[in-house]
């Protein structure tokens, strides 16, 4: 993802808990990158992180992409406490960047949000028979995904001059599902840099998948 927008001219800023992996990884990377280190579940480090970043002046693109799956306990064993950690980054942690970074973003003149959330937090893909996502259980991913997408929505009604959407990256191979994914991360990451570098008259508010906008 940083790979593309860093050919298409971009600065980008990549956040990381561990500032060495983050220095390791920004070195594959062809074009203006630069590192900040950034744990989105401590308020100090996003504002320290927000006043690095703001060095710069403004910020056009934010892409919320932290998240984890948490420790996925059948539905009759998790209780509230195993709520805890994972809203605490899929979605609170997109509460505390988003809010940090509002002020530069507003400095932009075309300011994009784009909240990385998962099929298993849409409805309508639960609901089809046909979808993989239609077949698991569990509580507490879904649920923050779910959140999070009414989290862009709102997002969106509340700031009509920016572009606000979420993706639904598909099942990608990463560290939350132990590499078991169908597509590589940059193959998912080509929907959420497409949105990440919409034109002013793009839409917003909605959920999109590789395929287009696809329902709630």
């Amino acid at each position: 993802m940083g790979t593309v927008q860093a050919a298409r001219g971009c600065t980008v800023w990549l956040g990381s808990r561990d500032l060495a992996a983050g220095l390791s990884a920004a070195a594959e990377i062809d074009g203006d990158v630069r590192v900040v280190e950034l744990d989105v579940t401590k308020d100090v480090s996003v504002m320290a992180a927000a006043e690095e970043i703001g060095s710069g002046g403004r910020v056009d693109i934010l892409i919320n992409n932290a998240g984890i799956g948490g420790s996925r306990p059948a539905v009759e064993a998790t209780t509230a406490d195993d709520f805890a950690d994972v809203l605490d980054v899929n979605l609170l942690g997109v509460v505390r960047v988003t809010h940090s970074l509002l002020p530069l973003l507003h400095n932009s003149v075309h300011p994009r949000i784009v909240n990385v959330s998962s099929g298993r937090g849409s409805f309508a893909i639960n609901s089809d028979p046909e979808r993989m996502e239609s077949q698991l259980q569990g509580l507490v991913y879904p649920v923050s995904k779910t959140a999070l997408n009414m989290l862009t929505y709102q997002y969106a009604r509340a700031l009509p001059n920016f572009h606000i959407n979420a993706v639904d990256p598909g099942f990608t191979a990463t560290a939350l599902n132990n590499h078991t994914g169908t597509s590589t991360a940059a193959q998912s990451a080509q929907t959420i840099v497409r949105l990440a570098l919409a034109s002013p008259d793009g839409r917003t508010g909605l959920l999109f998948d590789a395929t287009g906008t696809i329902d709630w």
